[in-house]
């Protein structure tokens, strides 16, 4: 059950990455735009169409790992969905990777492994009484609330940024642990029950505003800004929704040495992975160094719109 765990997790990372960078992509041969028009442009572009059917996969990938293990050995994997993005994006912008960057993935990928290896998160329970729900569900959400009253409160770019990324962040989390029970429940019985319970309409609702802070945060500073926030803050919310909401156990004591030298890899390489491959930033968002939209051509377009 473990090792499908982190297959299907590791899975649904690499879809995400491939979604994101191919809606990335399509987005930067549209002018710029909202609305229905700007999806009407890009639902005419076959790449745009691949990107959707990437997150969707994504999703399901997520769902089959929670279901198979626990959200403090899930979560945690989909650090891995940097790296993929940055591979798979540098590939369709024409942008290899140095040798640095491999150096930084080495480090995010021993650094997770590291952390899992000494917290061995496990006993995990697809179900949470109400009475855990109540104050998991209004920690996170006020702390997702005080976090967007903060970033409005704050000139500074890069505050704004790690403040919003850090909500995201919390929102991911809460939005797994209410797949996961979904999920379990969706397993269990059936189709029908799985659209009766709260938890389907809350991580849709949550998973969403969760996308529009991200975005937010990807606006409002540097990707060296947010992504650690959103890395480490997923990750760490995700362990203590899986432990006290679902019963799960990691390992402390002496462990805890270990896991915390795994999570400063982590960050880290993340760091060093944003600022050596060349304009990460604007390589993620499809655009070119100048900061245009880059054309199928190669030249520049009006504008890009995020997809």
């Amino acid at each position: 059950m473990i090792g499908l765990a982190v297959f299907f997790a590791v899975m649904g990372a690499a879809s995400n990455a491939v979604g994101t960078a191919f809606q990335r992509k399509a987005a930067s041969t549209v002018p710029t735009g909202g609305g229905l028009r700007l999806l009407l442009a890009l639902a005419r572009r076959p790449v745009w169409l691949a990107g959707i059917c990437g997150v969707i996969a994504s999703a399901m990938f997520q769902a089959l790992a929670l279901v198979n293990g626990p959200m403090a050995l899930v979560q945690p994997l989909f650090i891995m969905e940097l790296p993929f993005a940055l591979l798979i994006a540098g590939s369709l912008m024409r942008r290899g990777l140095p040798a640095a960057g491999w150096w930084a993935v080495a480090q995010v990928v021993g650094g997770l492994a590291l952390v899992l290896v000494s917290a061995a998160p496990s006993g995990s329970h697809d179900q949470a009484p109400m009475v855990r729900w109540v104050p998991a569900l209004i920690a996170c959400l006020g702390a997702m609330a005080g976090a967007v009253v903060l970033a409005r409160a704050r000139r500074s770019p890069l505050l704004r940024a790690a403040v919003l990324a850090a909500a995201a962040a919390v929102g991911n989390a809460l939005t797994a642990a209410m797949l996961k029970s979904a999920s379990g429940i969706l397993d269990a019985d059936g189709f029908a029950a799985f659209l009766a319970t709260w938890q389907t309409y809350g991580f849709a609702v949550v998973g969403v505003s969760s996308l529009l802070l991200l975005e937010n945060a990807l606006q409002a500073g540097s990707l060296a800004a947010s992504q650690p926030a959103l890395t480490i803050g997923d990750a760490t919310v995700s362990l203590l929704l899986g432990v006290t909401l679902f019963g799960e156990h990691i390992r402390t004591g002496v462990w805890l040495l270990p896991e915390l030298a795994g999570a400063g890899l982590i960050v880290w390489g993340v760091l060093r992975l944003i600022r050596v491959v060349p304009h990460a930033q604007q390589t993620l968002a499809g655009e070119s160094p100048s900061g245009d939209a880059v054309s199928p051509a190669g030249r520049g377009a009006p504008g890009s719109a995020d997809g």
